[in-house]
């Protein structure tokens, strides 16, 4: 079954997918601190670098089914909360125009939980109406990766479609009954993390495993607002797209409340107080390890690993959706 997967980033929807073995032929991603980590990661996908406007669907191959992320900082709650009068927002067009082109068998589409507030609503509505529209029966659900095997409270929407005349509407897989905690995922790695070089850049071949390097800093007065810390047997606070916001590790003690909105560190344990490392919140978002992320300064790595759809959920959507074209002897 063949894949072409848009907006690609590191590639935890890719990976995913590619888990359960769909073959992702073609990518596309503008990032230009992503291009080595995804070619590197994925040699055996051609990777389109061009940004997808500019992309004619004729340049796509034919396939079995399209995956992606849009970019999703204008619905964010941390961001411009501009929605679909972002240019960023209308990415989503994009997506189902190149979908109205190439017909495949299915799709998915996953973004931030911040498409669901209420100043939203229409533009949602009418993203799920133009999936209707360009042949393909939607089902749409907030999910938090949790509970599908990922260390992480991250709340995310997707949207999945079958095409209509499938004659089928795909069923989100139930969550699984145990949860993944912090110990489970980087205990590990407690005592081997390295600080950043000068500036924030990259110790490089330093590292006794890749990535495992955390941004060093002082903190924002938001940052400190509040608790920044999950304990081992807890599962980590969602991994962010920038290294300033990672959480901090679960070997410091709960950060303590000293009036509305600001916290601080234990006194006399202040050096028990440091951010996840890079490995570390590719750990929690279910990256393995022989998956490189390739930068010069940690910040494009923490964007990198916080963009990215946590690989085993990716795996649990992609399997459910294997089994059904099965079933159905579709494969």
């Amino acid at each position: 079954m063949k894949i072409v997967s848009l907006f690609s980033g590191a590639g935890g929807l890719d990976l995913g997918f590619k888990r359960v073995g769909f073959d992702i032929i073609w990518a596309n991603e503008y990032d230009k601190d992503i291009w080595e980590t995804h070619e590197k990661n994925f040699p055996e996908t051609v990777l389109d670098k061009r940004s997808i406007v500019h992309i004619p669907s004729k340049d796509i191959p034919a396939c079995d089914g399209i995956i992606g992320g849009p970019p999703c900082q204008s619905w964010s709650e941390g961001g411009t909360l501009r929605g679909i009068d972002d240019k960023r927002g209308q990415l989503f067009y994009e997506f189902i125009r190149i979908l109205t082109d190439k017909k495949p068998l299915f799709f998915l589409a996953e973004n931030v939980s911040g498409m669901l507030a209420k100043r939203h609503a229409p533009a949602l509505q009418g993203i799920k109406q133009k999936f209707s529209e360009c042949g393909y029966a939607l089902s749409f659900s907030l999910l938090n990766a949790v509970d599908y095997g990922v260390p992480q409270d991250r709340k995310r929407v997707f949207f999945i479609g079958y095409r209509k005349d499938f004659n089928k509407h795909f069923h989100f897989p139930e969550p699984l009954s145990h949860k993944v905690n912090l110990q489970d995922a980087i205990f590990d790695l407690k005592d081997s993390a390295l600080v950043a070089k000068d500036k924030g850049h990259t110790n490089g071949n330093g590292c006794a495993l890749a990535n495992h390097e955390y941004l060093n800093g002082g903190f924002s007065t938001i940052y400190m607002s509040r608790n920044r810390v999950r304990h081992w047997h807890e599962p980590s606070f969602t991994i962010q797209a920038g290294g300033r916001h990672a959480p901090i590790h679960p070997q410091a003690p709960k950060m303590e409340l000293v009036e509305t909105n600001k916290r601080i560190f234990v006194q006399g344990q202040e050096d028990r107080y440091r951010r996840l490392s890079v490995r570390e919140c590719a750990r929690i978002q279910t990256f393995p390890d022989d998956h490189i992320f390739y930068y010069k300064n940690l910040s494009a790595g923490y964007k990198m690993v916080g963009n990215a759809v946590p690989s085993n959920l990716a795996e649990s959507l992609a399997r459910a959706i294997y089994t059904d074209l099965q079933r159905d002897s579709i494969l």
